[in-house]
């Protein structure tokens, strides 16, 4: 059996971020055209989850629900087996589309309303993510950021029925790029997977499982990448990122197979809970995960 995707269980399970309460109505960043060519690793469209009640390794670490590129490549996250403890990496999968397809996708993304949708209420729903959408366009990323799209979607959650209109606009967007095969009628199976040449380390101090809930302790693996946590993801936060890359991406991923999400790693003479999350193409660093 899978599913897709399986939230990890963090180690500090009583840090968490509290921010979707803070959250605007809905923010918009005017487009102008789509550009005529693409690099191939800039970003043509893009859609995530961000803010929400999780915990601040997690919203560092997480990924985006689809990336698609200039050059067509569309990774998304493919599913992973429903077990405890789970893997050590996620299942990133890159799926081809063609360009005609990405201009689809992009024309799609602007009549749904990205980057020009402005009043898209705000539902008296507490601590849900917001689901942002970036499209590149000729004058730069044009975004809108929806608050709890998936949460409220009448006039019931103290939306006006307008606000709803735009809402289940970009919810339709989020659908079908959530589904790719069935949007453009790709057949399943021309997938590959995807061969991250540099990784995030998210690494916060590790709390033993209660066994009674969740079994035994995992066996402890030596890190062998960069010294961990790294830089600090927050003011007063003891989790860090280091970024792994060069002949410490093939160690890292070598111990991985060894590893799984509830691992002790090792490093200076502590215990680490650490999430492994791939670059993207247009990631470079632990900096491109703290600032977006």
């Amino acid at each position: 059996m899978t599913i897709a995707p399986v939230f990890r269980a963090a180690a500090a399970a009583s840090l968490f971020l509290l921010v979707a309460c803070a959250q605007d109505v809905g923010t918009s960043t005017l487009p102008a055209e789509a550009p005529a060519g693409r690099d191939a690793d800039a970003v043509a469209l893009r859609v995530e989850y961000t803010g929400g009640f999780t915990t601040p390794g997690d919203s560092v670490a997480r990924l985006p629900i689809v990336t698609i590129y200039g050059d067509g490549r569309a990774i998304v996250q493919g599913p992973q087996p429903a077990i405890y403890p789970g893997p050590s990496l996620p299942n990133l999968q890159v799926i081809k589309i063609s360009s005609a397809d990405v201009d689809k996708l992009v024309d799609r993304a602007a009549s749904a309303g990205v980057g020009t949708a402005k009043d898209l209420g705000q539902p008296p729903v507490a601590d849900a993510p917001s689901t942002r959408f970036v499209v590149e366009t000729a004058g730069g990323p044009a975004s809108t950021e929806v608050y709890a799209l998936n949460e409220a979607a009448d006039t019931s959650g103290g939306l006006t029925a307008d606000q709803v209109a735009a809402r289940n606009k970009l919810r339709d967007l989020l659908t079908a790029v959530s589904d790719l095969y069935g949007t453009l009628g790709i057949t399943s199976g021309s997938e590959q997977q995807y061969q991250a040449t540099t990784l995030a380390a998210v690494a916060s101090p590790y709390v033993a499982p209660d066994a009674a809930t969740v079994g035994k302790e995992q066996p402890a693996v030596a890190w062998p990448g960069p010294a961990l946590p790294g830089t600090s993801v927050g003011k007063g936060l003891d989790t860090g990122c280091v970024t792994v890359s060069g002949a410490d991406t093939a160690k890292v991923l070598a111990a991985a197979d060894k590893a799984n999400a509830a691992t002790p790693w090792t490093s200076n003479g502590r215990k680490w809970t650490v999430i492994l999350r791939p670059l993207l193409p247009d990631e470079k660093d632990c900096t491109d995960l703290l600032t977006r």
